[in-house]
């Protein structure tokens, strides 16, 4: 009754079928994990938020990397712009999507130590091949409030090109910095808050820590494609069984009612006169 389970076809059928299953439970989870470390993300950068700003000197410094519960946290920092060291970050785009540049310059603090305040963002020129005009900075001491974000790196997702203009930079990154200003720069960066106006670069909107995507949604997905496979292995040997059945009775009907043809001697005896 089954034994069309052994034809090569449904062999391969099957196998595929319990291949599936694993790889898409496995999915299903990943897109689970992808919700989770979402949802953390959000929680975290929420709170960072809330704390009222400390100074910058109490959560990093030279050289250090800083640390993942400080990331986002609202930082002050008071010193002086130093335009001489301002460079820009290529390739990065606004709330639309415009591509242009992130201007990213060095605040003196009175230490000597310095800190890279990303000042906001400003349109890219046709060639980016040269330094593009940046808005001035304010002169004289200022007192700068933003959010504390980690050195980029290589593997944040970002293409680290190299040869490029001078004053151009791909990642944001204290320790390159550092050697071409020739001074102590803090681990990571400041992405400007205030103070800001107009006619200066276009300020780094918030981070978004209130959606969290539809990767739950995919996870239920693949999950119920998981136990899809073997509801459709089964409604399709049932169907393979029924059509079989229907072809083997089919078969057997035509040969019961078909008439046999009379003998020719005999249909011939039949109808001569006596």
């Amino acid at each position: 009754m089954y034994r069309f389970l052994l034809t090569r076809q449904w062999v391969i059928l099957t196998l595929v079928g319990l291949a599936l299953i694993p790889v898409m439970i496995k999915l299903g989870f990943w897109q689970l994990h992808r919700h989770e470390q979402r949802v953390a993300r959000n929680n975290q950068i929420g709170e960072s938020l809330a704390h009222a700003p400390v100074p910058i000197t109490g959560l990093t410094g030279p050289g250090r990397e800083v640390a993942h519960e400080s990331v986002w946290r609202r930082v002050t920092a008071t010193g002086t712009y130093d335009t001489k060291g301002e460079v820009v970050a290529r390739y990065r785009t606004d709330e639309s999507g415009k591509s242009g540049y992130m201007v990213i310059t060095p605040l003196v603090l009175d230490d000597g130590t310095a800190v890279l305040v990303n000042r906001g963002w400003i349109p890219a020129d046709a060639g980016q091949r040269e330094f593009p005009s940046v808005p001035a900075p304010p002169g004289g001491k200022v007192t700068v409030t933003g959010r504390l974000r980690a050195d980029e790196t290589a593997g944040s997702g970002i293409r680290d090109t190299k040869g490029l203009p001078a004053r151009m930079i791909m990642i944001i990154n204290s320790e390159r910095q550092a050697e071409v200003l020739h001074r102590p720069v803090l681990g990571g960066y400041v992405e400007l808050v205030s103070p800001t106006g107009d006619g200066q670069p276009q300020p780094v909107p918030s981070p978004d820590h209130s959606s969290i995507g539809n990767h739950m949604a995919y996870a239920v997905q693949w999950w119920l494609f998981s136990a899809f496979v073997p509801v459709g292995w089964v409604i399709l040997v049932r169907r393979e069984r029924r059509d079989r059945a229907a072809e083997a009775a089919a078969g057997t009907a035509g040969t019961t009612t078909e008439p046999a043809e009379p003998a020719a001697g005999v249909a011939a005896s039949s109808t001569s006169p006596e």
